[in-house]
């Protein structure tokens, strides 16, 4: 009779230190809803809008050779703040292979999935997941050079393609 209330005991530990288990089967996350997909893509769609016209206006306005200060590291600078503020996550891929910089290399499965299908001709690439057991929206959106001082920096890119924008963002 020990032996069993004791087998219960830590059974019923178990449950509690693991609430997303069911009678020890492991319970899959609750898909979100789709309207909640549907704003966090439409936040995606914001803020790609936001990001890319201020980098070109950077660009365009401040950037006139190399030495000038990139309107990328500018972007980092807003991506930054962005996620310090528990908004969302963003981070420029290079698409290349020959990166300006070392730290904007694909890291993560969705990252380098996402550089594939870019360099083959998608324009958008997404991905549902969870997180800590919460539901983020993961997007990817291409980068490509899109004025003469682009060249400045990257060169001349096939297809004028320099990275991607990887987004996370929750889906509430």
């Amino acid at each position: 009779m020990r032996v069993m209330r004791f087998g219960l005991g830590v059974a019923f530990l178990g449950i509690l230190a693991c609430p997303r288990m069911e009678t020890g089967i492991a319970v899959e996350p609750a898909k979100p809803d789709s309207q909640a997909v549907e704003r966090a893509r439409e936040q995606v769609r914001m803020l790609d809008t936001l990001y890319k016209n201020a980098v070109v206006s950077i660009t365009k306005n401040y950037v006139n050779q190399q030495a000038d200060v990139p309107a990328a590291a500018v972007a980092k600078d807003v991506f930054k703040a962005m996620k310090d503020g528990h908004y969302h996550n963003a981070r420029l891929i290079d698409v290349t292979g020959r990166p300006k910089n070392k730290e904007n290399i694909a890291r993560t499965d969705f990252e380098k999935a996402a550089v594939e299908a870019i360099r083959s001709g998608k324009e958008y690439v997404e991905e549902i997941a969870f997180v800590d057991g919460r539901p983020i929206l993961r997007a990817a959106t291409v980068v490509p050079a899109v004025m003469e001082q682009c060249i400045i920096c990257h060169g001349k890119r096939e297809k004028n393609l320099l990275g991607t924008i990887i987004y996370e963002l929750p889906i509430k």
